[in-house]
This record gives C-alpha cells, structure tokens and sequence, in this order.
C-alpha cells in the first residue's frame, strides 16, 4: 500500500489597508513550498478574487464554495498571511466550508529594512486578530512554530510535515474502523477498553469471534487457490527454513479468511486474541499474518489490544511507516535509560535488522511446540523512533494518551522473539508516570519522529488527555 497525498485548501488572506502586492507574492511562495514538500493544493485563482486571496465576504463565500466542492479530497486548511489579512474574511470562510479539518495559521515575517507602508506586513500582529477570531467561532487550529516565518525556511517546511502528519491522523482516525478477532485473554485485564469512548472518537470496533474464523478457515482446502496464493506470500515475505508444512498451510488459510473478512467489512486495522486458543484449536500463532499485515500498514496488534491498535494506527498514518506493539520488556543492565522492548512476535518485517519465522517459545511450553510455529523473530533496526500508548479512561469517560521519542541501539541480545535496546532520555521519568497513571504494558512504536504531529491530533483536534515525554519547551 502507498500513502495517499495529502490536500490542503488554501487560504491567503489579505486587507485592503495593506500592500496588496504582498498577497501576490507570497502567495505564489507558498504555492510553490507546498508543491516541493508533495502537498496537492485547492485554492482560489486570481481569476477568482484579488491576488486569489481571501478579504470580503463575497471572497470567503467563493472560498468556502471551493473547498465544499473539494470536500472529499481536502485534508486540511492552511491559512497565510502575507499581510495583515482579513480576520472575519478567514473565520468565516472555514464557517460556511464546514470541513471540520484540521487549519493551520501561518504569517510572513516582516523585514526590519522594509517597514513603510509601501512593504509593510503586520502580519504578526494579523495572526492574533485571525486566531482570536476563530476561537470566537469556535474552530480549532494549529499555529506555526515561530509565529512569523519564511515559508521557504526549514522551520516552516518542518511545520508543514508535521501538520500534514496531524491531518492524517485527524482524517483516517475519524471513521477509522477496527477489527477485534476473538475475546480478551482471561489473563490480559490490562486490555479492557471501552468501544462507546472509542466510537464517540469516531473509532467503530467490529467483532469476530474465534469460532467463526476457525470455521470459515477448515472449510478451505490445502489445495484452494487462494491458499495457495496466500501460501506463495508467506513464503515470500519471511524465511520458513525449518518450519513444518502443515503450519504453513494453516497460517495460509488464517490469512486467506482474516484478508476477506477485513476487506467485506473495510477495515483499517486489526487486534487478534492469540493467548491460546489459537494455538490449542487451530495449531499456529497468527504472527506471521500480523507482520505482514502491519507492514502492508494495515496494523495488526496481539492479544485484542484495540486501544494498542488505535496507537499504532495513527503513528502509521502520520508517517506512512509501519506500526509494531511492543512490551516495556526489561531493564538493559543498570543504565537507567536503556531498557529492552520486546514482543515474541508479530512485528512488521521492516522494522528487523534480520528476522526469521521460528515457534513461540513461552507458549510452546503449554500447548506443545508444533501448535506455536508463526513468529517473526529478529532484531529492530538501530535509528530514531517514536513510541505511542493510547488508553480509555471508562472510569473518568475520556480518552488519553502519552508519546515520545527514542533511539533504538545496535545492541545484540540472546533471546527469542523480537526485540530492541531503546534509549529514551529520563526513561526512569517515563516509567513513573505509566505506573502511576496505569498505563497498560502494551505500547506502539514507528520508526519515525512524529511526536509534534501525534500532540497535535490527539490533544488539539481530539481533545484527549496527552503526555508529551520530553516535548520542548
């Protein structure tokens, strides 16, 4: 799967006390940042309005007509202010537009050697006036990093991945829907979560239970085509040296039913009880199929952790990477910043150094080793990454989240599964407040930096309790 462009619809505000020539300019500038950092844009052409800017109330009706038209495709607003701007001009074209996406407001900083009337921008001072009066309106927002800027700097292009990133997020959560296969573990308490809390996000869960899909599995022939198919995937995706047939068959008909149940009911991603009716009835881990779902970024998370899903599922959106869930696992000897992420695994083959399918070694022992064969095992990949958890709050009716950034080492350890030695400033800082605030063991993980974009959705656009470990300043 590739990730779809983002669309932003564009704003360029303007007022008539102010250089118009400004408008002109900058909004050429900016046409021309957001086509070199890959954004398709929607925006009113001078043929449409002076400078295709937006400053009377005729200007925002036509915007706002625009960007219904565009409805579908549009992802965000960026609204610039190469002067002053209009501020009711702005508000209420996002008022009569009615996307309900997220906007972002930009102004041009000024320069202190052109500063008469003929060059001046005030846009720094247009910004309040814009911000306040979408506040008045009731519209949520994003504000640039500085708050002048050159749009052709790195602060502005880094501003505008991160927001592109925040509309990902915002639009593929919002009627994002979930696939839940098989009950929560008896053992896995740390799971619960709430569908109502989840759906009033506008996260729908689907259900399925194990009997259906085990069913629908033994109705399919070893020799079906699209077994076979599945089978020649597998094979393909991770080395099986080792690994019985008669496994491999089996994770090919589990694959083959859970791909046509998510694509009869379009689902976006998925939870699977593994622990250990998978094992005791039907003789596989569904590891491998949930690797190589993840890494087609359909994230897939074990032991029903819908919560965990939906963490991995905005980080994929936001980076167009593939998600892993992983245990805060263990202490790396008594450096107090390292500790070792681990699962025994199902993690998307991308985020290995080197990986292998092998049999899952704890549940082996209970269930016997030729019902466990499916993992994907190896070592993640040294480089930064970012770290997610997403939990309800059924007690407090809310949702919350924490996130931050690490790095992962190029440390090799002997153990099975999958796993990494992550260094995390003030993990102990860390550690702490997922205790104290019971967080849940599970957390999801991208090998990316997104933590701007991940504040940005959860706490601005969705209104979820965050923690930003390590957020600057």
């Amino acid at each position: 799967m590739s990730a779809k462009r983002t669309t932003l619809g564009l704003i360029v505000g303007n007022r008539g006390f102010f250089p118009g020539h400004l408008c002109q300019t900058g909004r050429e500038i900016i046409l021309k940042v957001l086509a070199d950092e890959g954004f398709d844009v929607i925006s009113l052409s001078v043929d449409d309005t002076k400078y295709g800017s937006v400053e009377s109330w005729s200007d925002a009706k036509a915007c706002a007509e625009l960007f219904k038209k565009h409805r579908e495709k549009i992802d965000g607003i960026l609204v610039t202010l190469p002067n002053f701007g209009d501020e009711r001009g702005v508000a209420d074209t996002l008022k009569l537009a009615g996307l309900n996406v997220p906007v972002l407001v930009h102004a041009f900083a000024d320069d202190p050697e052109k500063m008469t009337i003929k060059d001046r921008r005030d846009s720094f001072c247009g910004k309040m006036s814009v911000c306040n009066n979408l506040s008045q309106y009731g519209i949520k927002y994003s504000v640039t990093s500085l708050h002048t800027v050159d749009p052709t700097s790195k602060s502005f292009r880094q501003d505008l991945r991160d927001f592109g990133g925040t509309c990902r997020i915002v639009r593929g959560l919002r009627g994002a829907r979930l696939g839940a296969i098989g009950a929560r573990p008896v053992a896995f308490n740390t799971v619960r979560y709430s569908e109502k809390l989840l759906e009033g996000s506008g996260i729908s869960v689907l259900t399925l239970d194990l009997y259906e899909l085990f069913g629908w599995a033994n109705r399919l022939t070893d020799s079906d085509k699209t077994v076979q198919k599945k089978l020649e995937s597998i094979r393909r995706y991770v080395p099986t040296e080792g690994i019985p047939e008669v496994s491999l068959i089996r994770m090919a008909k589990l694959g083959t039913v859970v791909d046509k149940w998510m694509a009869d009911n379009d689902l976006n991603a998925t939870a699977i009880q593994c622990w250990t009716a998978m094992e005791e009835f039907f003789g596989v881990v569904p590891c491998t199929i949930m690797s190589m779902l993840s890494n087609a970024l359909l994230p897939s998370a074990c032991e029903v952790d819908i919560a965990g899903t939906v963490g991995m599922l905005a980080m994929r959106l936001s980076s167009g990477r593939p998600s892993a869930l992983l245990d805060w696992n263990n202490n790396y000897g008594d450096d107090p910043d390292l500790c070792m992420m681990f699962h025994c695994a199902n993690l998307p083959k991308d985020v290995f150094v080197d990986f292998k399918m092998d049999y899952q070694e704890i549940i082996a022992g209970t269930v016997g080793k030729e019902n466990t064969y499916g993992t994907v095992v190896g070592r993640m990949k040294p480089g930064a990454f970012t770290y997610a958890r997403v939990a309800t709050d059924d007690a407090n009716g809310r949702i919350r989240a924490y996130f931050g950034e690490g790095q992962m080492q190029p440390q090799v350890v002997n153990t099975f599964g999958g796993y990494g030695v992550a260094r995390i400033p003030k993990l102990q800082k860390l550690l702490h407040y997922i205790c104290e605030q019971g967080f849940e063991h599970h957390v999801a993980m991208n090998p990316s930096q997104i933590c701007r974009s991940l504040d940005d959705a959860f706490r601005n656009y969705f209104g979820w309790q965050s923690y930003w470990h390590g957020a600057p300043e």
